[in-house]
């Protein structure tokens, strides 16, 4: 039995990205909604909401029970210093919550996620279900010979 633990990650998302398109309803601000605080302009692909979708399931999976603000916390980046002079360190900021608490609503919709009383988010039977059959089908379509060891 092939587990979410087994597939090299992108690949994964980026499967989980494609079944999760016709699931999700993608919200029309997000085009005009920067990813984070520390990032100058909004995203640009394409498939920027199955992919984040694809890859919260996955980190909600791996990490759950989880809370929105750890979350945020590992979707952020640096926030430069100064920006004249580049005199005081760069400090973290967190991703965009709106985008997170949106993504993991919707995902609680379809059955994948649920709420943990007190305790953030974690994943459904269904969902890991779910996270399985994908990384089975991606495990399939490998054609990689460091990955020979898990069959």
């Amino acid at each position: 039995m092939v587990t979410l633990y087994d597939v090299p990650a992108d690949e994964l998302i980026t499967e989980l990205a494609s079944r999760l398109a016709d699931q999700l309803e993608t919200p029309e601000w997000t085009e005009f909604t920067k990813s984070g605080s520390d990032r100058e302009l909004p995203p640009q692909q394409d498939d920027f909401w199955e992919v984040r979708a694809a890859s919260l399931l996955r980190k909600v999976a791996l990490n759950g029970p989880i809370g929105i603000e750890r979350l945020a916390t590992e979707y952020g980046g640096p926030q430069k210093g100064s920006t004249r002079y580049r005199v005081s360190p760069s400090s973290h900021k967190g991703g965009s919550k709106k985008i997170i608490r949106t993504a993991l609503a919707q995902l609680e919709e379809a059955g994948y996620v649920e709420t943990a009383q007190g305790e953030g988010r974690r994943i459904t039977d269904e969902g890991r279900a779910f996270l399985d059959e994908v990384a089975a089908d991606v495990f399939e379509s490998l054609d990689r010979p460091e990955l020979e060891r898990y069959a």
